[in-house]
């Protein structure tokens, strides 16, 4: 029988209760244990698809094509839970479902109330989001305890946990330790306030996880313990980290939560396995043995959740080597006022993300072309592909009017066009071609001596794609057209294969990058700007391909 967790938050926002609900999962895993999560997200939108990234930063995209919250991207780059389209349920998809089977008279005829027909429907997505075989579902609830936005979720599983009986639920409550500088102290009362308002809806936490600037002592632990109802032993301190918040899972295990966890939901677990792995991480950030900085070219640069999993993955890439990754954060417009030459100089390399719409786009081609002609490594990412593939047309393979059709509809030479399939699609929400899809690498290419296979499976999240009308002037002018969904000839994956890495892809291996297994994209890319700052040459790059061939 599955067992059940819910992480709620209290006294702020933005606690950090994605992290603490993935460096659960990666505990529990642990200890043996097979895990799923799921979040539970109040606002009123069916998923976060038609948000802007500044509004709620990036969109995650699932294995199966579900658009999801950032929080699922944690989820996954932490844990080894499977994340697809029941990890994710909000106050708009559930008030949907309901409204659909009302209209169906599935309701015999009943007044359609938030309690029990939201409440119940809440449940149900509960349900469906704990994996089958699973021992233990972890579910975060978005938002901040008291908000009213949060109320119906909060009923929900105060519901269920009553339903399921004792030691087959437990709350998790993630709260505040305000440290005041006037005073030199922290204070407990708001976590007291937080937990009261969750008490006055029936909730009474099992676990306090306390985010803390400073250390926890030994009377403050107490102190929560007695005015929270909690066990001192239960009151658990999360410490702000100094590198990485991959040493997350390593201070909550040494804080005991595992313990408290198996002890409160009565499971059957193996002792706590090593953690070497994650230890042998937190080494690589914190002491790296060099530096590299890398230019992120984008359009929602301001907001560096808009990116996140990019930032993630290039961190990764530069464990892997044992480097540092430093992020040299440029917003595309500035590259008309200011010049690419002054905004790029330095750096070892340059990525251009995702993005829709003509907002910046000149300035990712000027970037893109500033990485051509210095012999920077480069790396573009859907938008960012078809950045590069417009530069190219632009500039070496001289097609006259090269555009895309998403910015210039009439323009004449659209090489890059909205696919055929979205010609007559209407609706924004969940309607692009979303999801993972194989993709056939062509050998003797670039792409294929970093992914060391002839299959992969990426994910997608695009309207428009690589026009095959104009595949063979561009590969006559030297651009290689080096993956391919063969299905239906659609062109991933485009390269200068005498580079050390000039590639682009239309998918977003950012998806699939993980801390202790960067994506092997990600993992050369950096490499190749390590090697880049340490003055080593694209005719050598071409040397070692011919060799590796």
């Amino acid at each position: 029988m599955t067992k059940f967790i819910f992480v709620t938050g209290g006294v702020v926002s933005s606690l950090g209760k994605g992290i603490t609900t993935a460096a659960i999962a990666v505990l529990l895993e642990k200890r043996g244990l097979r895990v799923s999560i799921q979040k539970l997200d109040p606002y009123i939108n069916v998923d976060p698809g038609t948000m802007s990234p500044f509004e709620h930063g990036e969109v995650y995209v699932t294995e199966d094509g579900a658009e999801t919250d950032l929080d699922l991207g944690h989820y996954e780059r932490f844990s080894q839970a499977p994340i697809n389209r029941y990890s994710n349920a909000t106050t708009g998809s559930i008030y949907s479902e309901v409204i659909r089977k009302e209209r169906l008279g599935a309701y015999l005829g009943k007044t359609v109330q938030v309690i029990p027909h939201i409440t119940d429907e809440i449940q149900s997505a509960i349900e469906q989001g704990a994996q089958r075989g699973t021992d233990v579902a972890v579910i975060e609830i978005g938002g901040t305890a008291g908000d009213i936005e949060s109320l119906p979720f909060l009923e929900a599983i105060r519901q269920f946990a009553l339903k399921k009986g004792k030691g087959n639920a437990c709350f998790v409550h993630l709260t505040l330790l305000p440290y005041l500088s006037a005073s030199g102290e922290m204070k407990t009362k708001p976590t007291q306030q937080s937990v009261g308002k969750l008490r006055e809806i029936g909730i009474q936490p099992d676990i306090l996880v306390c985010r803390c600037e400073r250390p926890m002592t030994q009377e403050m632990r107490d102190k929560i313990s007695l005015f929270c109802n909690v066990q001192p032993e239960d009151v658990i301190q999360e410490a702000d980290v100094e590198t990485t918040i991959y040493e997350v899972p390593l201070d909550l295990k040494r804080e005991g939560l595992d313990d408290s966890l198996v002890q409160h939901l009565q499971l059957e677990a193996t002792t706590s396995a090593s953690m070497e792995d994650w230890e042998d991480l937190r080494q690589r950030f914190a002491n790296p043995e060099g530096e590299v900085e890398i230019a992120v070219v984008g359009k929602y640069i301001e907001l560096h959740d808009a990116y996140k999993s990019i930032y993630e993955a290039l961190a990764h890439g530069g464990a892997g080597h044992r480097h540092k990754v430093r992020f040299r954060k440029i917003a595309a417009e500035d590259l008309f006022d200011r010049g690419p030459e002054r905004l790029l100089d330095g750096v070892h390399g340059v990525l251009v993300p995702g993005g829709f719409g003509e907002r910046g786009l000149e300035g990712k081609i000027l970037a893109v072309r500033y990485a051509r002609e210095h012999e920077l490594p480069f790396f573009g990412i859907c938008f960012g592909m078809q950045a590069m593939v417009i530069e190219y047309a632009r500039h070496v393979a001289v097609i006259e009017g090269a555009h895309t059709s998403e910015v210039d509809p009439g323009c004449k030479a659209p090489v890059i066009d909205l696919m055929r399939e979205q010609r007559d699609v209407t609706d924004k929400g969940g309607t692009m071609r979303l999801g993972a899809y194989p993709c056939r690498i062509l050998d003797g290419t670039r792409a294929a001596a970093i992914y060391g296979r002839d299959m992969v499976l990426e994910r997608h999240r695009h309207r428009w794609e690589f026009n095959n009308d104009y595949k063979r002037k561009l590969e006559k002018a030297g651009l290689r057209c080096s993956g391919i969904y063969e299905a239906r000839g659609l062109v991933e994956i485009a390269e200068l294969s005498e580079r050390p890495f000039y590639l682009g892809v239309q998918y977003h291996p950012e998806y699939k990058s993980k801390p202790l297994q960067p994506h092997p994209l990600f993992a050369a890319f950096v490499g190749a700007a390590i090697d880049y700052s340490r003055g080593e040459t694209a005719a050598a790059a071409a040397q070692t391909l011919e060799a590796e061939a």
